[in-house]
């Protein structure tokens, strides 16, 4: 039945009778981004359903948030949340229902009954411990604790609102323009680097949670969020009225420095042996397995004046980084609002997709490897290659058992991977923007290059300066075996030898104007080359023999494609693009372009990069959500999804034993279980004076064997262990 619209001045006149199959009842609650209804299933389920407001559903930016926070949500559903039934995010108005759970927040419990009694405030303290416990393993950080986002019902408190952001309305925002959760429930971190929100946030939440409970206000308390802002940030917490019992919890998780504060964990062992009350109103402990794609969760409210959905800022659920090891908690990371595809673009002088490629050894299936049984640990190490100046972060490229970088100022250095130690360095006197990942030559020599300009090779022993292929316009370089091929953009393509520089041709590629090469193929020993029509309508797709120009096939396919990958088979994989960076379909050609399937994607991603292993195709938004989606199917289907919360990411490289990896701007390396669609590991942020600034282009890891190799805007290079990344 299609929606029935009311009438009258109310922002909800035109409120749907229905959301998908559910009839809506009443409404329980209303907030900045919807409307939360009674509803009931088939079976005569209860439901809460949460419809966003018409006006946010047809903004493509809050839709692809909203699916984000819906599968952030999935992750979550369980004990201590109320679980997710059925959700339609690419709805004409996105909903999500979840399992209506009967209880009063606790806001509406301590503002109609006062605060809560000694006995009672030991039960929501253990229970919210252990929901906070179990929802940081699932990867998540809530970001909005308060009182109003916890029900209280007979199986224990229930932490609700996990992701849906106010984009109004907001009287302080961070540098993104967005309010990061509820000043007087944020930590000190949430108002000063916002970035660097983890999972002692939520602890800090957690204290201030406890605090009103017990005194009916918060530790920190005025009508001005400015002025809470400021004493959260400067002034000591009031925990008048807190029992003696309970008071030096709570303020250990008010301490300013987050790594002071305990951990859910820790906070449950300080309150053992519990009472036979706690004990009875705790749930029992679970491992949380992995979720297949289909499942998420929400929130919802008891009637009454608190409102329904008044989350100020989404989740963004990131890979467990635990401060030392054994520890398994999660970070979160604040998404940047800022335009990334321009730069990345610019860098590739139209070449498409920063891709990622599956090395030709690791097209076929891996044997996973036992991160759990590690007979030598690697120590890792940490090199600054720059320590003055504007800093961006170094890109690195490995071969021939060597690390090679390049970063400002510095045209190349080789560090050695073990130790990390400089072995020669090269200075460069162009200062890029955004360094240029050096790459393997022949005969000794490694090349260097900067955006859009010359190549430069050096010998890999001693750095010493070899040949040069400049032009007089800008050039889009691609290694293809031995050979490199250049290309101005402009219809101008060329190609030089990987041991002279000596160019080996120079013509126009006989079907194409203006060709754009795309990933080299080591099997093959082809270079793909597109060009798109000026409508998009159509493609010209094929692949050339590098080291002759010669055109060994080509075709002309439906759509706005760009080449980035094979699949195992060495099927020729290419990204359908529905507007700039959004890519919405798969595309596949055998070589030749004989055959072509085209699978279509469940919603339009904005593609940062792909990694394939097989006939798994690993997409990475510009916002850290990555999809595993398998062509094998004759459709194609989504194997998982995992919301990752990191902005402004590099291209993912995969590795030995189901693993993936990718970088973020604030320097953190983030490790992916493929099999389990789980984040398993990440590490710190590495920012220049603790401050982070907009980074074009984001330079991917490198995996060699036992170490993954990551780069910081700090100007640093690090490595770490790849066989746990549970312990970085």
């Amino acid at each position: 039945m299609p929606p029935l619209r009311g009438t009258g001045a109310d922002r909800e006149a035109e409120g749907p009778e229905y959301a998908g199959d559910y009839r809506l009842q009443a409404c329980l609650g209303a907030g900045g981004m919807g409307v939360v209804h009674l509803a009931a299933s088939a079976s005569g389920l209860r439901l809460a359903v949460k419809v966003v407001h018409a006006r946010y559903a047809e903004d493509p930016e809050f839709r692809a948030r909203f699916r984000q926070e819906v599968a952030a949500a999935r992750r979550v559903s369980g004990a201590f949340t109320a679980p997710v039934v059925d959700a339609d995010p690419d709805a004409v108005r996105p909903w999500m229902a979840t399992l209506y759970v009967p209880g009063p927040t606790l806001a509406d419990q301590v503002k109609r009954n006062g605060p809560l009694a000694p006995a009672e405030l030991r039960r929501l303290t253990a229970g919210l411990a252990e929901a906070l416990r179990d929802i940081h393993r699932a990867g998540v950080v809530h970001r909005d604790l308060k009182p109003s986002n916890v029900l209280l019902t007979d199986t224990g408190p229930k932490v609700i609102d996990f992701g849906i952001s106010r984009p109004v309305d907001s009287d302080l925002h961070t540098e993104t323009g967005k309010l990061i959760g509820s000043p007087p429930f944020m930590a000190p971190e949430q108002f000063q680097r916002p970035r660097e929100v983890g999972p002692a946030a939520d602890v800090f939440a957690l204290g201030s949670v406890l605090v009103h409970a017990a005194t009916g206000h918060g530790p920190f308390d005025s009508d001005s969020p400015y002025i809470v802002a400021y004493q959260v940030v400067h002034d000591e917490p009031d925990l008048t009225g807190v029992p003696a019992e309970l008071a030096p919890l709570v303020a250990r998780c008010l301490a300013k420095d987050p790594a002071e504060r305990p951990t859910p964990a820790q906070m449950m062992s300080a309150l053992l042996p519990p009472s036979y009350a706690a004990e009875a109103f705790i749930p029992a402990q679970r491992r949380r397995p992995a979720l297949p794609y289909g499942d998420e969760d929400g929130a919802h409210r008891e009637p009454g004046p608190s409102p329904a959905w008044d989350a100020d800022t989404p989740v963004r659920a990131t890979a467990p980084a635990p401060p030392r090891r054994g520890a398994r908690l999660g970070r979160v990371r604040l998404r940047p609002r800022l335009t990334i595809a321009v730069a990345a673009a610019l860098a590739l002088t139209g070449a498409g997709l920063y891709t990622a490629l599956t090395p030709p050894a690791s097209r076929g299936p891996e044997t996973p490897t036992r991160p759990d049984k590690v007979a030598t640990v690697f120590a890792g190490w940490q090199t600054t290659l720059q320590k003055h100046g504007p800093t961006a972060a170094p890109a690195c490229g490995h071969g021939g058992g060597a690390l090679y970088c390049s970063a400002r100022g510095v045209g190349l250095a080789r560090l050695d991977p073990v130790t990390g130690a400089v072995l020669w360095s090269r200075t460069s006197p162009v200062k890029a923007e955004s360094p240029v990942a050096p790459f393997l030559l022949a005969d000794g020599l490694v090349g260097a290059a900067v955006p859009a300009g010359p190549v430069e090779a050096y010998g890999t022993a001693d750095g010493a300066p070899g040949w040069t292929a400049g032009a007089k316009l800008p050039e889009l370089h691609r290694p293809a075996g031995s050979a490199v091929v250049l290309s101005d953009g402009r219809g101008g393509i060329r190609a030089v030898d990987s041991r002279s520089g000596k160019e080996l041709w120079r013509h126009g590629l006989t079907g194409f104007g203006v060709p754009v090469p795309g990933p080299y193929d080591a099997p093959s020993g082809l270079l793909a080359v597109s060009e798109g029509s000026p409508d998009g309508s159509h493609t010209r797709v094929g692949e050339i023999h590098p080291r002759t120009g010669e055109v060994a096939w080509q075709r002309n396919l439906d759509g706005d494609l760009d080449p980035v990958g094979r699949t195992g088979d060495g099927t020729l994989l290419l990204a359908s693009r529905y507007q700039a960076s959004l890519v919405d379909a798969l595309v596949l050609s055998t070589p030749g372009g004989d055959t072509v399937r085209r699978l279509s994607l469940p919603h339009r991603i904005d593609v940062r990069g792909v990694a394939v292993r097989g006939t798994v195709v690993h997409l990475l938004d510009a916002n850290g959500h990555l999809t595993a989606f398998d062509t094998a199917a004759e459709k194609g289907r989504v194997l998982w999804e995992l919301e990752t919360g990191a902005g402004n990411v590099s291209a993912p490289v995969l590795g030995p034993g189901d693993r993936l990896y990718f970088s973020v701007q604030d320097g953190r390396l983030l490790a992916v279980d493929t099999a389990r669609g789980a984040l398993i590991g990440q590490t710190r942020p590495r920012l220049l004076n603790g401050r982070l600034e907009y980074a074009p282009l984001v330079p991917a890891p490198l995996v060699a064997g036992e170490r993954v190799f990551g780069t910081a805007p700090d100007g640093s290079v690090f490595a770490v262990d790849a066989r746990d990344p549970a312990t970085w």
